[in-house]
């Protein structure tokens, strides 16, 4: 069960990094454990490709060495910079979690835990002779389901205990329109497939994947025991259930739109909408008390499982169930689960041609599930307070080079301004790690017991999610983990969150002067910052309240200048015939923008008194924009792509980039574009 905050990130590549000593010597992480990490600087003069024109195609001017250089690992869908600064640091903390894992007397708590959890994770052996009896005792619980209606209390412990995508999903949620207060919140799920099109569309690339996911569900029911025939036919029943639900989902495009996943009701106003489910029982069984207000996200969506808990049978369901129970747990099962599971997920819809080893997949598995504790042993040794305020100093550099950008704006009234340095005032920024760190005192880690540990930290989690329920919200919590490659932006918060994992080389470089570092993480400080003010969150005002804070006019004026680049970017195509979801990546693209327009002022504003000179060649400002581009440097199999096409908010790789300078004049005058080139659009979208 887990928040249903509204995050903007810069990319969802790489989710797991951290910042340790950084060696000079190697070229790229061993096939084995490491203690530092080699270096890639944050502009690579041999990551460039310069028989291309910067003019024509900047990615591949920028990019095109770096993709040669790096094909795509046999256990990936894609390999990009951040993916590769993450593989690296799967490494390193790979050895650091090796140390841990030896049981010792003198081991601190989150040594003890992190380490038991990883030797058990590593254990594939007893984890082999366990087969699926870890999961017997919840198919028994569906096997003595006499009623549909007892589906409740079911449902609450399956929620509970890791199978949190059983009919529909549930949490907990800062209120929109009191973000000071935690709500629950009840959203569309059920789905078995990454987006609800891939169950609805008919080219024939979708009846391909649906075919392929038929074939998956019924090998997960012959592993389960069923026989061939059986086995077909429960397959059939669960496609059609989750079609039918997939129907009543929204678009993603439309999740975009908090307006339309905030319908705040009473447990009374709720039951008139499903009153084939027991929601009293639901709740009672979570511990969530029957007066707290629920946000019932998608109401069409719950209407339409009211039907089908009325008409589908009692049979339908109990195979669903099933179905459901052993999707969420067979990465944790023993081979033939974990086999059948990759070769649909990650192979079929994803192109990934191998397996990831044990330990990478372990490694994963405590910063899922204890990357807070995993954090503090990272912490301890790695991130420096020199980084951290040299970040600090970059951020307030651009948030300063933002108000200044919004006080001259020439489209937005003084009404609307006042509010927007309100928000931006008041702003919070969050670098490296939490001040406190999660306490997991409570969960129980038993060397030895693989499943039982990864059950305990979900259900463990799920507790601590619905704790939360009618209580003040803790503005000090993280949503992800110390050594993420990645950032992120919360609206309800109005924070943003740098974990150490993306203040490192080549993403932060403190070898290299300014310029590629203000294109590089500077520009992905403004892509944070900006996306307090995108399609989604200026919506929020300062206090991360859901509230109407602009004038219609100037309302209007920003969704024209959206729109602007809706168009542009719904013009190009990702692969095949399949062209970019404009609405839906409209939230990144105007990030990119911004972010990178406000880190190029903030760049001049912060040498304004420096007398720069040009580098190998390049003067600051094209090294400005190679640094920008060259976080970006991308390969990408087909699979993965069409994948993205669908649920990614972000645009593929080069249209972060191509899309970007060519609505700069700063990147026209940098390299002496001329009009009617690729890369000089002639009416620039412009919003911030």
């Amino acid at each position: 069960m887990a928040p249903n905050s509204i995050l903007s990130c810069i990319a969802i590549t790489a989710s797991l990094a951290l910042t340790p000593s950084v060696s000079t010597f190697a070229q790229s992480a061993p096939d084995g454990p490491i203690t530092s990490l080699p270096y890639s600087p944050s502009l690579d003069l041999t990551s460039m490709d310069k028989t291309a024109e910067a003019c024509m195609d900047f990615y591949r001017y920028a990019c095109g060495g770096w993709e040669q250089k790096n094909p795509i690992p046999a256990d990936q869908s894609s390999w990009s910079v951040y993916g590769k600064l993450h593989d690296e640091n799967l490494h390193f903390l790979w050895g650091l979690l090796n140390e841990v894992s030896v049981a010792r007397l003198d081991r601190t708590p989150s040594e003890q835990k992190t380490g038991d959890y990883f030797a058990s994770c590593m254990d594939e052996s007893a984890i082999d002779v366990a087969g699926a009896d870890p999961i017997q005792p919840a198919l028994d619980r569906v096997a003595k389901l006499t009623k549909t209606k007892d589906a409740a209390r079911l449902t609450a412990w399956l929620h509970l205990t890791g199978t949190d995508n059983a009919i529909f999903r549930f949490a907990s949620e800062q209120d929109f329109a009191n973000s000071s207060q935690v709500i629950t919140t009840a959203d569309a799920g059920g789905l078995g497939l990454p987006d609800r099109e891939q169950y609805l569309k008919t080219d024939a690339k979708s009846k391909d994947i649906r075919s392929a996911y038929r074939a998956h569900l019924a090998r997960m029911f012959e592993l389960l025991g069923d026989s061939h025939q059986t086995a077909s036919a429960n397959a059939d029943t669960v496609l059609a259930m989750e079609t039918d639900l997939a129907r009543s989902s929204l678009k993603s495009e439309d999740r975009r739109d908090p307006h339309k996943v905030y319908h705040k009701m009473t447990l009374a106003q709720l039951k008139k909408i499903a009153p084939n489910f027991d929601w009293p029982v639901y709740l009672e069984t979570l511990d969530v008390p029957v007066e707290a207000a629920i946000n019932v996200a998608q109401p069409a969506f719950f209407k339409k499982l009211n039907i089908m808990l009325g008409k589908r049978s009692l049979a339908d369901w109990k195979t669903y169930l099933r179905w459901k129970i052993v999707d969420a747990q067979a990465a944790n099962l023993s081979r033939p689960f974990v086999q059948a599971n990759f070769d649909f997920f990650s192979t079929k819809l994803r192109g990934i041609e191998k397996m990831p080893p044990r330990w990478k997949t372990c490694v994963r598995a405590v910063d899922r599930d204890l990357g807070e504790a995993l954090g503090q042993v990272f912490a301890k040794r790695t991130f420096a307070a020199e980084t951290k305020q040299r970040a600090a100093d970059m951020t307030k550099a651009i948030e300063r080079a933002m108000e200044a950008r919004i006080a001259t704006l020439d489209w937005m009234s003084a009404s609307t301004k006042a509010a927007a340095l309100e928000k931006l005032r008041t702003l919070v920024n969050k670098i490296g790690y939490p001040d406190k760190w999660r306490d997991y005192g409570a969960l129980e880690v038993r060397r030895g017991d693989h499943f039982g540990n990864v059950q305990r930290s979900q259900t463990f989690e799920s507790k601590r999610q619905v704790a939360k329920v009618g209580k003040p919200v803790d503005r000090n919590e993280w949503e992800m983990t110390p050594p993420t490659v990645n950032a992120y932006y919360s609206p309800q918060m109005n924070d943003i969150n740098f974990p150490a994992g993306i203040l490192q080389p080549p993403l932060f470089d403190p070898k290299l002067d300014d310029a590629p570092n203000f294109g590089n993480t500077g520009a992905t400080i403004g892509h944070e910052l900006t996306h307090a003010f995108d399609d989604e969150g200026r919506q929020f005002d300062a206090k991360g309240n859901l509230r109407d804070w602009w004038t219609k006019k100037d309302a209007d004026e920003f969704t024209k200048r959206t729109s602007c680049i809706v168009d542009q970017y719904s013009g190009y195509t990702v692969i095949d015939d399949i062209k970019i979801n404009g609405k839906l990546t409209v939230g990144e693209d105007v990030a990119d923008l911004g972010g990178t327009i406000i880190a190029y002022l903030a760049w001049k504003a912060t040498t304004a008194n420096q007398k720069l000179e040009p580098v190998d060649g390049f003067t600051p400002e094209q090294r400005f924009f190679i640094g920008y581009a060259q976080w970006a440097c991308t390969n990408a199999r087909p699979e993965i792509l069409r994948l993205r096409a669908l649920t990614d908010p972000h645009s593929p790789a080069r249209y972060r980039i191509n899309g970007v300078v060519a609505n700069m004049p700063e990147f026209a005058q940098a390299f002496m574009c001329k009009p009617g080139q690729p890369m000089v659009r002639e009416k620039p979208c412009k919003v911030w």
